[in-house]
């Protein structure tokens, strides 16, 4: 009973660092939500939460993860991004998890207007398009908020309601 209390308090603890996480670029958001409902899942033996809702809230983690992921690309994308400027966001999204928050927040941005420059472009057209991938990144970030607010709301109904 005890390590029951301690696990689903763990889960609880997972679900709401991912939430934070979906906010802040140095947790794993998404993947913590669903640790956190599978952990409490096992501990109630799958009694509400079963196979197909665990496979429907984890593919919805995962689209969420590579939304996420090719946010910033898209954004530098969206307002005609060279070739150049489409790698660099990419690596400067890599890059940027390896030094925190600043890193996630300013790499890709850097990366897309160091590729765009490296194309030949003028400053201000790589500065637009720094911008368009900051501006993706944006809605990657709200886009993972909402997943992830609709994995838990799954998670609760399955609860509730399973």
């Amino acid at each position: 009973m005890l390590f029951d209390i301690m696990f689903y308090t763990l889960g609880g603890v997972l679900i709401v660092g991912g939430l934070a996480g979906a906010i802040l670029p140095a947790l794993p958001g998404l993947p913590m939500v669903f640790g956190g409902i599978w952990l409490i899942a096992a501990v109630d033996n799958y009694r509400h939460l079963g196979l197909w809702w665990l496979l429907l809230i984890g593919a919805l983690g995962t689209a969420g993860v590579i939304v996420d992921f090719v946010a910033g690309t898209l954004g530098a994308k969206r307002v005609g991004a060279s070739k150049h400027a489409l790698w660099g966001a990419s690596l400067g999204t890599i890059v940027g998890m390896f030094f925190g928050i600043p890193g996630i927040l300013l790499g890709p941005f850097a990366g897309a207007l160091l590729g765009e420059l490296a194309s030949g472009t003028s400053v201000l057209r790589s500065a637009h398009v720094g911008v368009g991938t900051w501006i993706g990144l944006l809605l990657g970030t709200l886009v993972k908020l909402v997943i992830s607010l609709v994995m838990v709301g799954l998670f609760g109904a399955a609860m509730l309601f399973g």
